[in-house]
Formats: structure tokens, sequence, C-alpha cells
């Protein structure tokens, strides 16, 4: 080997070049076979134990391995070979398993079994499996503490299934409450089990960012622990991430768009609602849980050592949440709701719109089989409504939606053959009387 002021004479390694150039593919060949075995996909590293969150961990161990022959120029080579370990890595996304829950120290099957083996995946929890039974007096007091017996069901069986990449619930959950109940620390224990599989955030980003969808990529859970109450412009994106059950497009900073699977559930604490400036559809809340917390005791003297006191039963909790999983499978993935949780959806919806409220006001419309109304009429009066009553006033679009919606409940028909007060045929609905001629409140 000839000599070269940035190699290391008594030594020849494969990667290096006579001249002291570094042969890149050979590097990371030797790299990944001795030092960290990786995969690269969609251009997010991960080696057996999951999706690498810091990619200066990898940074670091290359900079090691090449400083011991490299004197001069490292940080440009680093930058040089991480680009070249993306294209030497790559590889087609794995398969995406529902039946079984990657562990620190294997995998445990839904039916109980558990193994040692391990292997490249998305999503291995740092949580080791043990059959040592251990309590969680810390926990249970904490829950029992925060929500109401009836509710808690619903929150076990929510946050195991935060446990398998399947959102074939197809719910997200909001826990709400006034303030200071610690429904933060919830966060706080689910980092600790989920680590790298947990993204925080704010929920508002998912609509506002065009990289919001490739944030999620294999992640099991997305978190905002200080939900805003300001309206949601669009919930498009929400409402997609929610059910998604095939792939759909992201978009990541300097990548081309592609098609992916996302999985991640979301989940929010707050001290109101989920609210949209614009969508009012049923679509939009039906895929809400939302669990009210306790009221705080007055007196309550609050723990400063409580979250630590509740990761030291991380492992613990973790078995809690896996009864939870079970439970929801056992029933179809129907969650456990309790009449107080419906009653959290019905006034969201009630917040959220006025067009309930509108439609079973008196003196304004009437339900009578055969009536016919044209939609610009029924919207005319649910103005007037909106004035007489201080509400605020919907879209025109939205009102529709919302009858439609309920055609079953008000017992009436949408119609596009409603003839208007000019003679011509226009959209509306059978079933429907205004109490009075709308044409004399247009405004």
């Amino acid at each position: 080997m000839n000599k070269h002021d940035n190699t290391n004479d008594n030594q020849i390694v494969s990667w290096l070049s006579e001249n002291g150039k570094i042969m890149e593919e050979e590097f990371c060949k030797v790299f990944t076979e001795t030092i960290h075995p990786l995969l690269c996909i969609n251009g997010i590293f991960i080696d057996r134990n999951g999706i690498i969150e810091d990619e200066s961990i990898i940074q670091n161990e290359v900079a090691t391995m090449l400083c011991e022959h490299i004197k001069t120029g490292v940080p440009r080579r680093i930058k040089d070979i991480m680009e070249m370990l993306r294209i030497y890595c790559r590889h087609d996304p794995l398969p995406i398993y529902e039946d079984r829950i990657l562990l620190k120290n294997g995998t445990l099957f839904l039916d109980g079994r558990f193994v040692e083996e391990k292997d490249f995946c998305m999503n291995r929890l740092p949580i080791n499996y043990s059959t040592e039974a251990k309590g969680i007096p810390v926990w249970t007091k904490f829950i029992n503490d925060l929500f109401y017996p009836e509710d808690i069901p619903t929150v076990q069986e929510y946050l195991g299934n935060l446990l398998i990449p399947s959102t074939r619930s197809q719910k997200m959950m909001l826990i709400k409450g006034d303030g200071g109940e610690g429904k933060s620390r919830i966060g706080i224990v689910l980092k600790k089990i989920m680590g790298a599989n947990m993204y925080s955030g704010a929920l508002p980003s998912l609509e506002k960012s065009p990289y919001s969808r490739g944030q999620l990529e294999f992640r099991l859970l997305f978190l905002d622990d200080d939900l805003m109450l300001s309206a949601l412009p669009e919930t498009n994106n929400i409402k997609t991430i929610v059910t998604a059950e095939a792939e759909i497009d992201v978009e990541r900073k300097y990548v081309q768009n592609y098609q992916t699977r996302i999985y991640s559930r979301l989940l929010a604490f707050g001290n109101g609602n989920l609210r949209s400036l614009y969508d009012k559809s049923k679509g939009f809340f039906r895929r809400q849980l939302i669990i009210s917390t306790k009221p705080v005791p007055e007196g309550r003297e609050n723990d400063p050592y409580l979250a630590d006191k509740l990761c030291e039963e991380a492992e613990q909790i973790f078995w809690w949440m896996f009864a939870g999983l079970k439970r929801l499978i056992a029933n179809n993935y129907q969650y456990t709701i309790s009449e107080r949780t419906n009653r959290n959806l019905t006034e969201a919806m009630r917040e959220g719109t006025n067009y309930e409220d509108f439609a079973e006001s008196e003196g304004y419309i009437e339900y009578v089989p055969g009536a016919k109304i044209t939609t610009e009429e029924l919207f005319e009066i649910y103005k007037l409504w909106c004035k007489e009553n201080a509400s605020k006033v919907g879209s025109y679009n939205s009102l529709s939606g919302y009858f439609k919606d309920n055609k079953t409940k008000y017992d009436i028909q949408d119609s596009n053959h409603i003839k208007n007060n000019k003679g011509r045929y226009a959209r509306g609905f059978i079933g429907i009387k205004p109490c009075f001629d709308p044409k004399q409140y247009c405004y």
C-alpha cells in the first residue's frame, strides 16, 4: 500500500484503495455486516429494533469506523457515506403483521406464544417480555382517580390497540378535562412503552403541513398532549389517517411522493372538543371517542414524582394494555362505550353544528308527509332561525348535508325535482314544510 497522509499504513482494509480513496459500496457492505445491520425503507433506516429515530447514532458509528483509517475530510465523507447507505440498504416495505407484538427481547403473539427470535422490523417496543407477575398499584390508583369506572374499559382497549399496526377500530381518542387532572401523564407512560413508535405533535399540523402524513409513517401513535381549541379549517387528512386501511399518498421533503401504509392512531388531551370550521358531517364526529376525566378533588396534593412512579410500572402496564387489546379484538374491534361517552359525542356534535337544534325547533319547519321544500328555501328559514337565536350561520352545503344524513331520523327524502317559486326544478326535500312563507324573510 502506498503512503498517504490520511491512511493508517499499518492496517489494510477492504474499503480503502491504495491511494486512500474510500470505496463507498464496499464500506457499506463491511459496515452493515460487522457494525450495524440496516435496511432503508422509503428513506427511513430500520434495524432489528425498529425505526432509528436519531440518525446521529449511525453517523457516529460511521465516524468511528472512518477515523480509524482517515485523518482528514471526515465530516464530508460521513455525509457521502450516509447517502450511499440509503442506496445500499434500500429495501421494499416489510410485511405488516397484526397478530403479534414485537418486544425488546422477542415476539409476543396474540395467542400468548412468545419466541426470542428478532428480525428487521418497523415497530419494536422497548419493553421486555416477562412472565413474572407484578402489580400496578400506582397505575391502578391513577386510572381510577382520573376516569369514571365505566370509561376505564374504553381507555384500556384504545391504549391496547396501539400495540399493533391496525386501524380496524376506525377511531381516534380525545381525553378532555378542565385541566390539572394529570391526564398528560398517560403520554409520558406511553412514550416509555412505545419509544420511537410514538410521535408527538399538534393535531392541527396534520391538516396544515404537507409532510404530516410522512411524519406518521411506521409510527403506531400520534399524540397531541395539549389540543388547541381553535377550529380546524380542514379535516380530510385526519379522517383519512383514522380510517386508513390501504396505501395512501405521502410526501417528504426533497422526496418524490409515494404510496405507503399509515397505521398511526391519534390520541389527544385537551380542555374541550375537537372542532371544525366547515366539516359538520357525521363522518367527522363518528371517528371520535371522547372520554371525560373526573373533576380534580378539592384539596388534592399533586405528587411531583408521579410520572416517574408510573414509568417504573411500564412493563406491567403493557400487560394491562394487552388485556384491553385482546378484549377489543374479541369484540370485533367494537369498543366498550359508556352512556357518558355517547353523550359526549352528541354534545360535541351539537357544539360543532346548530343544524340539529334548527331541525328540531318549533315554529320554523315541520315534517309533513308529501310536503316539499327547496334547499334554498330551507336555508333562508335556517338563516332566520340563526338570527333570532343568536347562533352562527353555517354553510349552505353543510345544512343540506345534515338533512341528507338524517333522512331516516326525520322521515324525509332528498330530491332534485322540487319546483321553486320561479317554476324551475331545483334540489330540495320531500317531507318538510315551512311554517311560513320564507320569501318574506330573505336577506
